[in-house]
């Protein structure tokens, strides 16, 4: 797996402005020092089903916040919330120090909060540069006389994808003919673009190969040099770990730690995620079985 690249001095911010609707490289952090995102034990239920309990984390410019978890462990209902989704039950969700509650996930966007889902929600036979500004074309003319402006969407995707070091062959190709890794690529491209500040990632990696993965971690690392705070949703720690800056662990929908880098290795991390104690004794278990 390629190693993701050194990050910059802190504050530091990569890229310059593009037309149409240009991205502006999001500052380092608050000026008050507030977390770009926090949530202080918020829950979630759904009827008599707790989604999520007491959980709490922050995101901050420059990082990388990795929230693990198996199936079922609430990470999908995380997601929601952080995306205005859902609303939290309990528990504060604040936006550089200040409480929100997000009708929808329109206001999270507003605020600079983009969400890449596991669907990429990409039009397979539309070309790249269609998919990149699809909602948002670009236009010249006015009234009667407005049209998609297809010369400043093609430069600026080519642009924009340049920014970030994607190198694609062609940005008329359709979507649906590039790999998995390319087109989670061009995603987070196109949230960088707009202006996200805080960058969602829905599993990005899941069902990537080992090389095609390794390119999706790398593009990780450089949101993350360009300023963005990232939250990487995953259930590898093989993935969270070369990239990750803080580690939070879910299981039903509680928290099991928030962890610095420099609190957790690879292999304690691994350990939690695969159950510990539960597999020690399986493994005690299955060891005694096979000697009767």
């Amino acid at each position: 797996m390629t190693n993701p690249p050194t990050r910059p001095p802190a504050g530091q911010a990569g890229g310059g402005e593009s037309a149409a609707g240009a991205s502006k490289a999001p500052p380092s952090g608050p000026g008050t020092g507030a977390h770009l995102l926090e949530l202080r034990g918020v829950g979630k239920r759904f009827g008599s089903v707790i989604a999520l309990d007491d959980v709490s984390v922050t995101v901050d410019a420059g990082e990388v916040t990795c929230v693990l978890g198996d199936n079922g462990a609430g990470k999908s209902t995380f997601i929601k919330i952080l995306a205005g989704v859902h609303a939290n039950d309990s528990g504060s969700y604040l936006v550089e120090g200040a409480p929100v509650r997000f009708a929808s996930p329109r206001h999270a966007l507003d605020r600079g909060i983009a969400t890449v889902y596991q669907d990429l929600a990409v039009v397979p036979l539309m070309s790249v540069w269609r998919n990149f500004f699809l909602g948002s074309e670009p236009r010249k003319g006015r009234g009667p006389f407005s049209r998609l402006d297809i010369a400043t969407a093609r430069a600026t995707t080519r642009r924009a994808l340049s920014d970030m070091g994607i190198d694609l062959r062609d940005v008329e190709q359709p979507v649906g003919t590039l790999s998995g890794g390319e087109r989670q690529c061009v995603a987070i491209a196109r949230a960088v673009h707009f202006g996200a500040r805080v960058l969602i990632l829905d599993e990005p990696t899941a069902a990537l190969g080992v090389k095609q993965a390794g390119v999706v971690l790398r593009y990780i690392a450089r949101a993350r040099d360009r300023g963005l705070g990232v939250v990487f949703i995953t259930h590898n720690p093989h993935h969270a770990y070369p990239v990750g800056d803080r580690f939070l662990l879910l299981n039903r929908g509680r928290s099991q730690g928030c962890f610095g880098k420099s609190d957790i290795t690879l292999a304690e991390l691994t350990r939690q995620m695969a159950g510990g104690a539960e597999l020690e004794a399986l493994a005690h278990e299955l060891d005694a079985e096979a000697k009767t």
